[in-house]
């Protein structure tokens, strides 16, 4: 079976020499680019996955984001030394479907690559139904009221869960587990910020289809 094929974007020299060892040593073929326009440059059908570094020159990683969004759904995780709630939901909405700020754990940063890989590989051909929510695995398409709505990767995979899973409530915990594939109670957070981006995403409309269930997590509901 083919490895797959991961590009790595960082104008960190060291960092990026770094991540292209554990990747290879994971058995993935590794493609390196020091800034944003190399990046663009090195893209093709080819890439599984992109890592992404936020603050890079000639095009950072916002811009680059969002010109492969343009064209491709393959799965991109940020890495940024920015870390609060708001640069996070600029990155996730941008189209980004990870986020992992800086300095990060080897470990975590595999789990995350190994959950995007397996979703990207995973997705059920089955259409979605819940009241007026519409999901279209197999192109990742997203209809809110005949409304198209642009989700990214992750984002499109915890919403199908919720919906495969309707009225059950679910913590940070479970969704982390379920949806990234790997759990680490420090950064129960991301759940809240894809949650946050989902409502955001859906609108007033939808204000209630994915409801807080105080102090216990989360539920699908109409």
């Amino acid at each position: 079976m083919k490895p797959y094929k991961i590009l790595v974007a960082d104008d960190d020299d060291s960092i990026r020499d770094s991540l292209e060892t554990v990747f290879e040593l994971e058995g993935y073929e590794v493609a390196l680019a020091p800034d944003g326009r190399q990046a663009m440059q090195l893209f093709d059908g080819s890439v599984d996955l992109l890592v992404l570094d936020w603050m890079m020159p000639n095009m950072d990683g916002i811009q680059v984001c969002q010109e492969i969004r343009r064209v491709s759904q393959v799965p991109i995780l940020m890495l940024t030394a920015r870390g609060d709630l708001d640069d996070k939901i600029t990155g996730l909405d941008t189209g980004a479907d990870d986020y992992l700020p800086k300095p990060f754990k080897t470990k975590e940063l595999l789990a995350r690559v190994r959950a995007q890989l397996r979703r990207s590989r995973a997705f059920s051909k089955e259409q979605l139904e819940f009241g007026s929510l519409v999901l279209e695995p197999t192109s990742r398409s997203a209809r809110w009221q005949d409304q198209q709505i642009f989700l990214t990767a992750l984002e499109f995979q915890l919403l199908q869960f919720l919906v495969q899973n309707p009225g059950q409530v679910f913590s940070k915990e479970q969704l982390l587990n379920h949806v990234w594939g790997w759990h680490e109670a420090a950064n129960l957070n991301v759940v809240e910020v894809h949650i946050s981006s989902l409502r955001q995403k859906l609108g007033e409309g939808a204000k209630n289809l994915i409801r807080t269930v105080r102090g216990l997590g989360y539920s699908l509901g109409l």
